[in-house]
């Protein structure tokens, strides 16, 4: 079955920076579309950014635009979150997601167990 693992998170200040990794196992992930969406405690979960399938797209919130990078590795089968210039704003789980043939959408078919970032100010 398919299999989404987030790694990387944890607890980090203001301005720092941390990289979340996203291992996938049970599809063929270079045909997958990759996203990354967050949900902070009382508020609904929001799409944060998506990469396309050999990486020729590259879709950002606007709030984390400059902030934020997504990367692929498509001979690891692993998607990466690199996040700079942390805010308070950004505490929340991070889930990484696949999707067949959508990008930018909050409907992607295999979802993550979700990973906690906490940014203390």
């Amino acid at each position: 079955q398919v299999q989404l693992v987030e790694s990387g998170g944890g607890l980090v200040q203001a301005g720092g920076s941390l990289r979340l990794s996203c291992a996938a196992s049970g599809l063929s992930f270079s045909s997958y579309a990759m996203g990354w969406f967050r949900q902070a405690p009382g508020k609904e979960r929001e799409f944060v950014g998506a990469i396309s399938w050999v990486s020729s797209g590259l879709y950002y919130a606007d709030s984390v635009k400059g902030r934020f990078t997504i990367s692929r590795d498509n001979a690891k089968n692993t998607v990466y979150l690199q996040m700079n210039s942390l805010k308070s704003e950004d505490t929340a789980v991070y889930y990484c997601a696949a999707d067949r043939f959508k990008i930018k959408s909050m409907q992607y078919e295999y979802w993550g167990q979700g990973i906690q970032v906490t940014v203390s100010s």
